[in-house]
């Protein structure tokens, strides 16, 4: 059985937004969604994981980001960041092994802390 996936006008398969471009504020390519984070409880989109840097997914950095700080832009066919890239370099990062990081609170904190969101456990 093949389920219908395809975005509506406000809706979108969280399998299409892994991979999807991620630009700065003057449209360069800043990375892409690497994944999005759901709340098991409320269902909202809380964070999506950012891919940056690296060659053909080696050497990336990723960075979490709170959801309120993209915009998808459908000129650009991607989100565009709310945050400067230089507070984007200077964001909490971990690499692929660390990928434990994202459920732990005191990093979560800090990444909302650093671009002045308040948190989804707040």
């Amino acid at each position: 059985m093949h389920i219908e996936t395809d975005e509506n006008h406000s809706l979108i398969s969280a399998e299409k937004v892994d991979g999807t471009t991620v630009y700065s504020h003057d449209g360069d390519k800043a990375g892409t969604v690497k994944s999005v984070m759901i709340n098991k409880r409320s269902g909202q989109v809380e964070h999506a994981v950012l891919s940056i840097g690296g060659f053909l997914g080696l050497g990336s950095e990723y960075h979490a980001i709170p959801w309120d700080k993209l915009d998808y832009d459908t000129e650009l066919g991607g989100y565009r960041l709310g945050v400067s890239e230089d507070q984007l370099r200077k964001g909490p990062t971990f690499s692929e092994n660390e990928s434990g990081t994202l459920t732990n609170r005191d990093y979560e904190t800090r990444v909302y802390s650093h671009y002045g969101s308040t948190p989804y456990f707040a």
